[in-house]
C-alpha cells in the first residue's frame, strides 16, 4: 500500500493538470479552436486561421486567415476577441465554462459571442440581453477558475 501512495499522488496531479481550463477556450489548434476571430466581423462567418499567421495574446496562440486580420487583432485584441475568452456565452450565464463551436456565434453590440452549438445558441438568442447581463456578472469570478 505504501508503494501505491506515490502513484496515486502522480495520478491526482496529472488529472488535475489535464482538467485545467485557461481563461481562453483553447484546443490543439489554438485559441477558439484555430478560428480567426476577426473574420467574424470582416467576413461575417467563421474562417479557419492559418498556423503561419498567428500571434500570442493572453498566453494563447490565435490564428488568422490573412495578414490584415492579424494586424487588426494585434492593434486591438479586446475589440475582436470573443467575450468570456471564447467559452459558451450561455454556459457563462449559468456560471460555468463550456467549449464552443465556430458556427454558433453572434455579434451583439459589436462584441463576439460564441455558443456550445447551434441548439444552445437558439436558446441563448431568445434571451440574449438577460444572458449577457448574467454572463458579464459571472465572468470575473469564473474566468479565474480552472
Amino acid at each position: 500500500m505504501k508503494r501505491l501512495l506515490p502513484l496515486f499522488g502522480l495520478v491526482f496531479v496529472f488529472a488535475a493538470a489535464c482538467g485545467q481550463k485557461s481563461e481562453i477556450y483553447t484546443t490543439p489548434n489554438g485559441a477558439i479552436d484555430g478560428y480567426d476571430p476577426v473574420a467574424y466581423f470582416t467576413e461575417g462567418k467563421p474562417v479557419v486561421g492559418q498556423a503561419d499567421l498567428s500571434t500570442v495574446w493572453k498566453d494563447q496562440v490565435w490564428r488568422f486567415a490573412s495578414q490584415k486580420n492579424k494586424d487588426l487583432f494585434v492593434a486591438n485584441p479586446e475589440k475582436y476577441a470573443p467575450q468570456y475568452g471564447g467559452y459558451c456565452a450561455y454556459g457563462m450565464a449559468g456560471g460555468y465554462k463550456a467549449k464552443t463551436e465556430a458556427d454558433a456565434w453572434a455579434i451583439v453590440n459589436d462584441k463576439l459571442y460564441l455558443n456550445y452549438n447551434k441548439q444552445v445558441q437558439q436558446d441563448w438568442l431568445k434571451e440574449k440581453s438577460e444572458m449577457i447581463e448574467k454572463a458579464d456578472k459571472n465572468w470575473p469570478e469564473v474566468s479565474k477558475k480552472q
